[in-house]
């Protein structure tokens, strides 16, 4: 899995030629095959949880006590975790096909009856950071949108990640699909990844999921097509017209139920005419749990929040600590949001629903919620069995990106022996 011989770009080019000749076979692959590989993987990862468990242990030995516990917890399987892997694997089995939908249909004054459908995009790049089961999920969603994948994971979870790929392709040697449908480099060179980036004869499309870094690093080198997805700094902001008990059980969710994925809330904005009433409830909820960084009002209203700096309005912490920040009003909270948003996931408490409505159109985020916990900006509560992750981007698609999101559409034109004059 490591292998520090191989040259990064012959090694990318050769996953890439084998990749384009699988996304070839995938073209003519029916529903039911691909459905068979996803149930057959699923049943692949159970079998796998002994060995899976083995090789996440060394994974996460390698960084223990080097990385944060978020960090950490990202990385570490459990066997719920993979049952939960295999679950969505059957899930999306279970969804419809994306290919071949027709998307329009129109007649031309001439006669020519044109139709517009979903087609795969082709070979897909995929760059991600700690989470093993992204490689699952991404894996699944497309092998059963007709795309072929070159998986390269943080160097952390290569274990881990040698494993549920052996997995996917047992799925697809089963189904009787090409095996190398879904690949991994084997390497941990970086300068693989930036070799991915430019194979333009092999790769259709690189999503990289992960920080800033990861994304300024993408939009600097990449001369393939991307799909951006950017790690948030999610924010709840609780308007004067909210329900203060509600919203405070609601923050709690969103900034605890898990700190280490990217729909954790990381800022609180509060609206200064309910401040005082709402920054006491908010301390005695998290305060035991979560260290709350406020600005000058909120760390006056309650010293168990500890003053925070320029820095923090802009952090995704994915760790047991959230900003605090008073505002006057849904203007300069709209502001507020808006100047300090990764434009991922935001959140309204309110029983106003004009001031919902106004929230909702101003902030110009993938995902934007009303009275709901941004822990569920995420595909699978979308409806979607699985996501790749949440696109920040305007072009293609935007917010979580699942079956339909993974393809393309081209035309098909039927005529009777029309020519054009």
């Amino acid at each position: 899995m490591n292998d520090q011989t191989l040259d990064p770009q012959i090694h990318i080019h050769e996953l890439g030629r084998r990749a384009r000749d699988a996304a070839r076979g995938l073209l003519a692959a029916s529903t039911e095959a691909k459905n068979v590989a996803l149930r057959e993987a699923a049943k692949a990862l159970r079998a796998a949880t002994p060995a899976l468990l083995e090789a996440n242990a060394v994974d996460v030995a390698s960084v223990e006590g080097k990385k944060p516990d978020s960090f950490v917890d990202r990385l570490r399987l459990t066997e719920d975790r993979i049952e939960g892997m295999a679950k969505a694997l059957e899930e999306i089995a279970e969804l419809p096909d994306p290919v071949g939908r027709t998307l329009a249909t129109f007649e031309r004054p001439n006669g020519l009856r044109i139709e517009r459908v979903a087609v795969p995009i082709g070979v897909i790049g995929m760059i991600y950071e700690s989470r093993p089961n992204v490689g699952a999920d991404a894996s699944a969603l497309c092998l059963k949108s007709g795309n072929a994948i070159i998986l390269r994971g943080g160097s952390e979870s290569r274990n881990s990640t040698r494993e549920i790929v052996a997995a996917m392709r047992k799925g697809l040697e089963a189904a009787g699909l090409p095996e190398d449908a879904v690949q991994t480099v084997q390497t941990t060179d970086r300068q693989a990844v930036a070799e991915l980036l430019q194979a333009v004869d092999y790769v259709d499309l690189v999503i990289p999921r992960g920080g800033r870094g990861l994304v300024e690093l993408v939009r600097d080198q990449a001369k393939v097509p991307t799909l951006l997805h950017l790690d948030g700094n999610c924010h709840s902001y609780v308007h004067a017209a909210a329900d203060i008990d509600e919203a405070v059980q609601v923050i709690r969710n969103a900034k605890l139920r898990r700190t280490g994925i990217c729909g954790a809330t990381e800022s609180i904005v509060i609206d200064r005419a309910i401040a005082g009433e709402v920054v006491p409830k908010l301390a005695d909820a998290m305060a035991a749990d979560c260290e709350l960084r406020g600005d000058a009002e909120a760390v006056a209203l309650d010293d168990r929040i500890k003053p925070a700096t320029e820095a923090d309005w802009d952090t995704e912490y994915l760790d047991p600590i959230a900003s605090v920040k008073i505002v006057g009003g849904l203007d300069e909270g709209i502001a507020w949001v808006d100047a300090h948003s990764s434009h991922h996931t935001d959140a309204i408490l309110t029983e106003d629903a004009e001031a919902a409505r106004r929230f909702m159109t101003a902030i110009d985020s993938a995902v934007v919620m009303h009275n709901a916990s941004t822990q569920f900006s995420d595909g699978g509560e979308f409806g979607m069995g699985a996501e790749i992750g949440i696109a920040t981007g305007k072009m293609h698609a935007r917010g979580p990106v699942g079956l339909e999101q993974l393809t393309s559409f081209k035309y098909l034109v039927y005529g009777d022996g029309q020519t054009r004059s």
